[in-house]
């Protein structure tokens, strides 16, 4: 363990701070850029380690934020940070979050095993209480596994944030998305309907928790219908440049062949689809204008700058076990994945904000 992950209070890590600027030396320009965060259980720490490299840089800002699941938390505690305290704050706030969720894990049924630490293998597949686990959803429900309710992640969140103020920000936009589960369709959260609820509705698997109720509506995980949507950020933000971070892949190098494999698989594809189609429909709006085939009036919308932070390769050799695995080892590591990839598209990436795209979306539909 390093010295910015020993736990302080709460669990919250100790940081350094961060270095004085040279005298006569100008800040960084800075471009503001909208967020789009996927979500995938224990796999959004990678999201977290892309957002702590793009804080600690300081060059980009933000305006609006999409998130579902995973990355619906991710936005909310920058979204806070950001409004109440900036970068550092917000810094601190994640690694808030995700150290409270490997503490809870650690006395949790799903900590990994000793065989896993000896291995360093992330996936539970092979750890007793996973199996049974695994064994219980394909024959119950959790209305009557779990008739209580209870949804560990409410614990994890409470505290953290202080609702009202997301409540009131105009600063920063967040949307959280979320899938009506009688109407099967996209809900959006965002400005006063924002609450501790629509983030469990956000994250809310059906195999694993009841539907989560606002208003008298049933919520489910918000990657059936967008993982996360796009539309918000055009539509309701000035900024040209949309940034995605992906966790979930969109490609895989083999045919799986396990039924835990395969519902896998099932999910990632269904959760992809609608996010993959708004960006394809982004792209081909983007041509239409550049060949002067349609006005941006005419489109209703402006044209957008698309980016991309991935680890595409390295994530599609985690399989869906690995999404419930919370042990601090695990998630450290995607941290730090996530800070290299940030790091990487910066120094690769970072020219073309507010000129260009740098992500190629077509390939996906040849």
């Amino acid at each position: 363990m390093t010295e910015s992950d020993m736990p302080g209070p709460d669990g919250a890590g100790s940081r350094s701070k961060p270095g004085r600027r040279k005298a006569g030396t100008r800040p960084p320009l800075t471009k503001t850029v909208n967020l789009a965060l996927q979500g995938g259980g224990s796999h959004g720490a990678f999201t977290w380690g892309v957002l702590d490299k793009l804080l600690e840089d300081g060059r980009l800002g933000v305006e609006g934020i999409s998130g579902t699941s995973a990355g619906a938390v991710n936005g909310a505690l920058l979204s806070y940070g950001l409004l109440t305290g900036g970068r550092e704050t917000a810094r601190e706030l994640l690694h808030r979050l995700w150290r409270r969720l490997a503490k809870a894990n650690a006395f949790g049924p799903m900590s990994p095993s000793w065989l896993s630490g000896l291995t360093g293998d992330p996936h539970l597949d092979c750890h007793p209480v996973y199996a049974g686990f695994d064994l219980m959803i394909r024959m119950m429900s959790p209305y009557q596994f779990n008739p209580l309710g209870l949804n560990p992640l409410q614990d994890v969140l409470c505290g953290l944030i202080d609702f009202d103020v997301l409540r009131k920000a105009t600063g920063i936009r967040l949307y959280v998305c979320a899938t009506n589960v009688t109407q099967g369709k996209l809900k959006v959260f965002t400005g006063a309907e924002l609450s501790s609820d629509c983030l469990l509705a956000s994250a809310c698997l059906p195999f694993l928790f009841q539907a989560v109720q606002i208003d008298g509506e049933h919520y489910w995980d918000g990657g059936y219908m967008g993982n996360p949507t796009i539309y918000p950020l055009i539509h309701d933000c000035t900024a040209r440049d949309i940034l995605v971070v992906q966790v979930t892949p969109v490609e895989r190098p083999s045919v799986p062949t396990t039924p835990t494999a395969i519902v896998d698989r099932v999910n990632e594809i269904s959760f992809s689809s609608s996010y993959l189609r708004e960006l394809r429909s982004v792209e081909l709006i983007n041509r239409l204008i550049a060949e002067g085939r349609l006005t941006a009036e005419e489109a209703g919308m402006k044209p957008v700058h698309l980016h991309r932070i991935e680890a595409e390769e390295r994530m599609a050799r985690l399989g869906v076990s690995s999404k419930l695995n919370a042990d601090w080892g695990f998630l450290t590591e995607l941290r730090d994945l996530g800070r290299d990839c940030a790091a990487r598209w910066l120094e690769q990436r970072y020219d073309s904000v507010g000129t260009e795209s740098s992500y190629e979306v077509g390939r996906f539909f040849v």
